[in-house]
């Protein structure tokens, strides 16, 4: 029997022991047991024990920050205490991070009501699994160059052009589909924002296989496409503002504690398994592990300044390309390191360092290829480092400037 989409990814991050929880620490008012808010969360939860993606979504509890009726209009602390009350009672969010992360406030933020009616209430429960078709063969970090056309033929767009790098996009029911609609003007200005239905007559998924062995990726060919004049999101030419919501999204999404894009270990847990474990390491390893450990606690503090700089109902900013950027180096760090100590055979065979087997050795094993992704996905680090550069910094976009 075919697996679902959720079935999918929960197999590919479970047999990899890419789930580990992450935590935040709250503060004396978030904490608060007695709080009205959690009060109504649990008897909420007494009612639906084992909630469906529907149920959560209904309840607003699949994204909370959203507004009525996606979600409850929650502040950060309200977000943090659902976090934590679904956590202890070990529910389950619909697994949709493209959907839920990037496209939906996309389309909640330039789509018509009637594009949201139609769109998010199956996006938030998961029943409908989104892709992101941005990137082209000759388009990745120079994302405005794109040449995927989308041309108006009455009532319907034509769209002609090729995707890459497409994450689950045979797996998907809808993809955000960038595509240039004029060639006048700076190239920015030329792309427009659609969604594309990944079944339509003329899109073909072709698999891409990457180092670890996985098929995510993949190759999508979309060959006279046709797409209804109102599956277009916002104004014609106004796309690249659009694209700047959903990746500014997906900036914070791809910072959270795990190494590998808030998922996997942590250099905390590497410095455990040497302190308590078998792990023949030289003083230079040691060296190396306090580094790691170092940078891995900048990054957990830096990330808590950003929960308290949202609770304080400020935008996080360029912060988000700060936190990725250094994450990203940060992640290939810790699994080149964790390589080094576990030894290339015990690496090949699935161990982790100190001959660790079983999901978690895996995980360090699979951890090590998947890293190599960390500095081009979401924005390569060079991408990032010129955002840092011009919108923090202030420096010129190019020296003759």
């Amino acid at each position: 029997m075919k697996k679902s989409p959720e079935a999918v990814l929960e197999d590919d991050v479970e047999g990899r022991g890419l789930l580990a929880p992450m935590t935040v620490v709250l503060d004396d008012s978030v904490a608060d047991e007695d709080d009205p808010r959690r009060v109504a969360l649990r008897e909420w939860l007494a009612l639906h024990p084992n909630p469906s993606g529907p149920d959560l979504a209904r309840a607003g509890l699949v994204a909370p920050h959203l507004p009525r009726p996606w979600g409850l209009d929650a502040d950060v602390d309200y977000q943090l205490i659902v976090d934590d009350e679904l956590r202890r009672e070990n529910v389950r969010l619909p697994i949709n991070p493209i959907g839920i992360g990037w496209a939906g406030p996309t389309i909640l933020y330039a789509g018509t009501t009637e594009q949201q009616e139609r769109w998010l209430p199956k996006l938030l429960s998961g029943e409908e699994f989104w892709c992101q078709l941005f990137s082209e063969p000759e388009a990745g970090s120079d994302l405005a160059s794109l040449t995927t056309s989308a041309v108006r033929d009455g009532d319907e767009w034509v769209i002609s052009g090729t995707k890459v790098w497409t994450s689950y996009a045979h797996l998907a029911t809808w993809g955000i589909l960038l595509a240039r609609t004029s060639k006048e003007g700076a190239h920015q200005k030329g792309v427009s924002y659609f969604i594309c239905p990944m079944k339509a007559k003329g899109v073909q998924v072709s698999a891409i296989v990457d180092i670890t062995g996985d098929h995510a990726f993949n190759e999508v060919h979309l060959d006279e496409v046709r797409l209804p004049a109102d599956y277009l999101i916002g104004d014609v030419n106004d796309g690249w503002r659009l694209a700047k919501v959903t990746l500014g999204n997906e900036r914070v999404s791809l910072s959270g504690e795990g190494v590998l894009w808030g998922r996997g270990p942590t250099a905390n847990d590497l410095v455990g398994l040497v302190r308590d474990g078998n792990v023949t390491h030289s003083e230079l390893d040691r060296d190396d592990l306090v580094k790691a450990w170092s940078h891995g606690e900048i990054l957990r503090l830096l990330r808590l300044r950003l929960v308290a700089a949202a609770q304080a109902g400020r935008e996080p900013g360029a912060e988000a390309s700060v936190r990725k950027a250094l994450a990203d180096d940060h992640g290939q760090e810790v699994m080149t390191l964790a390589h080094r100590l576990a030894g290339t055979a015990g690496m090949i065979a699935g161990r982790g360092p100190g001959g660790e087997s079983g999901v978690d050795g895996a995980s360090w094993a699979y951890g090590f290829l998947y890293a190599r992704a960390l500095t081009i996905g979401g924005g390569t680090s060079e991408v990032q480092r010129n955002i840092i550069g011009e919108r923090v910094l202030g420096l010129p976009k190019d020296l003759t400037n």
